[in-house]
């Protein structure tokens, strides 16, 4: 799966860059990109009402069959060296089933062939700053120091029972990494970025990964088309809930450049 989609991208740039058109040196100030990604879910989630139970998680993505699909989203950095950076993706699932394995979920129980529904949301949130120690017309080397704002609501609801099973965890994580982009031509570059954080508290316990690489042609002085993957990774235990939560695909984006 994992070469399918590289090779994917790795097609779909070559196409494009037949078809780009040389574009001048870049000399901005400011970036934002559009964003359209499908990402494979990896959704795990527990509560304390699962404490001393057989049944520790809750596996989403396998108790109601969440497939794959799209989201947008909207990336933005201003400044030249020294960047201020923003994005933000919403991930939502919603599904129906009938419940193949009884499982607890905030203090409520669900058995074999009930039928229930879900509803998932992950909010990320991204703000930080990038200083680029290397910045040529050839491409960048920088630092990042970044803010990721997670908000994880999930519920689950059955018929049979009187009120739905509901989750809200909030945890801000800070993230120190690098980014690059290496531009061979004119009309094309290639780029990435890495950042990530783990921390251990009795009450706060997190580890946090957030991977993205890239291809870029650029069409026009102002306008490019980028085709990449991103992996995000949240790990965590805030208080006495905890998830094992990852996204990880392909996306295309459009990008402005003033």
């Amino acid at each position: 799966m994992m070469r399918n989609r590289f090779t994917l991208i790795t097609t779909t740039l070559c196409a494009l860059t037949l078809c780009a058109s040389a574009a001048e040196a870049q000399d901005h100030v400011g970036e934002i990109s559009f964003v359209l990604s499908k990402p494979s879910p990896d959704l795990v989630l527990s509560t304390d009402a699962l404490a001393g139970s057989s049944i520790s998680e809750v596996d989403f993505v396998q108790e109601f069959g969440i497939e794959d699909k799209w989201f947008p989203a909207f990336r933005a950095s201003l400044g030249r060296s020294h960047k201020f950076r923003l994005s933000y993706v919403k991930f939502r699932y919603e599904a129906d089933a009938t419940i193949q394995r009884t499982f607890t979920f905030q203090g409520r129980t669900f058995t074999v062939g009930a039928p229930a529904s879900t509803d998932i949301e992950w909010d990320l949130w991204t703000v930080g700053y990038e200083w680029d120690f290397v910045s040529r017309d050839a491409g960048f080397v920088g630092v990042i120091a970044d803010l990721k704002y997670n908000r994880v609501k999930a519920s689950v609801e059955s018929p049979l029972l009187s009120s739905p099973a509901a989750t809200d965890t909030k945890a801000p994580i800070p993230a120190i990494g690098l980014a690059w982009r290496a531009n061979p031509s004119p009309a094309f570059s290639i780029g990435g970025e890495f950042a990530g954080f783990k921390l251990d508290r009795d009450d706060f316990n997190v580890k946090f990964t957030d991977f993205d690489i890239y291809g870029m042609l650029n069409f026009r002085r102002n306008v490019g088309a980028q085709v990449g993957y991103r992996s995000v990774v949240a790990d965590y235990v805030v208080e006495e809930d905890s998830g094992d939560l990852k996204m990880r695909g392909p996306y295309i984006a459009a990008m402005l450049r003033f």
